[in-house]
């Protein structure tokens, strides 16, 4: 158990049987009433941000998350699969907890996947990651205006934006944050 008052960013909490990271906190002491700690919170099973009120001294039940380095295996349907790196065993997590994120899965690929007493939260993607372009239309030559964009298919199957210049088989670097294009490899 831990105080309200103790609160810092990224600790993880257990409020009315959800699992919680606090994402921010501030102690808000009124002219007039107790005090009290208002806070952002963010659903660790379905990513939902919320806002919270704790009465100040209150209590709050700490949530043990681990990280475990794992890698992307391959996937049979909606299952995905995953060896942990340190003991070898295996973990199958299904299309639904993955969500958006397996567009940017490649085999071999390694990443940390959160469990939170054996149940699999999710995973941590690396803020950027490198893909290859396996299909895009050639650039047309005189098309060189500042922000010229063709569509592009990743070796994931994830189809993006790309500038002109990035030709079928170059290595592009793609950020997890909102799927854009960010440079050449």
């Amino acid at each position: 158990m831990i105080n309200v008052n103790d609160f810092k960013n990224g600790m993880t909490i257990k409020v009315e049987g959800n699992i919680y990271t606090i994402i921010e906190f501030q102690h808000v002491k009124p002219g007039k009433g107790a005090a009290f700690v208002r806070t952002k919170l963010k659903n660790l099973r379905t990513g939902a941000t919320i806002e919270y009120t704790f009465n100040s001294g209150v209590k709050c039940e700490t949530a043990r998350i681990e990280r475990k380095p794992m890698q992307y295996l391959y996937n049979s349907g909606d299952d995905y699969t995953f060896m942990n790196m340190n003991d070898y065993s295996q973990v199958e997590i299904s299309k639904s907890v993955i969500g958006d994120d397996v567009k940017y899965l490649k085999e071999n690929q390694d990443l940390d996947i959160t469990f939170y007493e054996g149940e699999v939260l999710g995973l941590s993607l690396p803020d950027k990651i490198e893909l290859e372009v396996v299909q895009t239309e050639p650039g047309v030559k005189g098309n060189t205006t500042s922000s010229a964009y063709k569509d592009a298919t990743l070796e994931t199957g994830y189809q993006i934006k790309v500038p002109l210049f990035i030709d079928q088989g170059e290595k592009v670097i793609i950020s997890t944050k909102d799927g854009k294009y960010v440079s050449r490899a």
